[in-house]
């Protein structure tokens, strides 16, 4: 019995409906709005007839046979840009120096040679940085990095 426009639509002919608009929006034939507005009336449709006018402009999708997706792209690792590199090398530089400072104006103050506290603050820094610039990781790096 062929489908005519009168005859009650089911769950799964509303969903087809509502994932050829995903696919039209992807290929940019509809703006998001367009696709809110039209995905709200699929869903309230009773029948063929009204789901199909929903679609009329729009042409056939077979969802069946959608074009493959593009074979993602070999991973490499990500490094930062040089800018952002030199900048994170001069900020280490810049407070290593003034820690350092700090530390040799209590030392000549109490008159004598105290712990190098500083040690512990730029070695660790240090060390993230070098693993950043030698390997690519560390902060800057991995799926919340924008391009």
């Amino acid at each position: 019995m062929a489908a005519t426009p009168e005859m009650r639509a089911s769950d799964g002919d509303r969903d087809r409906v509502a994932a050829a608009l995903r696919e039209h929006v992807a290929e940019g034939r509809l703006t998001v709005d367009e696709f809110n507005e039209r995905l709200e009336g699929v869903y309230q449709s009773r029948t063929y007839g009204e789901l199909a006018k929903l679609t009329s402009d729009l042409p056939e999708i077979d969802l069946h046979r959608l074009p493959a997706a593009p074979a993602p792209a070999a991973k490499q690792p990500a490094r930062p840009r040089n800018g952002q590199l030199k900048a994170a090398w001069v900020s280490w530089a810049a407070t290593s120096a003034v820690l350092w400072t700090i530390w040799l104006v209590s030392s000549i103050g109490s008159g004598q040679l105290l712990y190098p506290w500083p040690v512990w603050v730029t070695a660790i820094w240090g060390v993230g940085l070098l693993m950043n610039t030698v390997f690519g990781t560390g902060p800057g790096h991995g799926r919340n990095r924008r391009r």
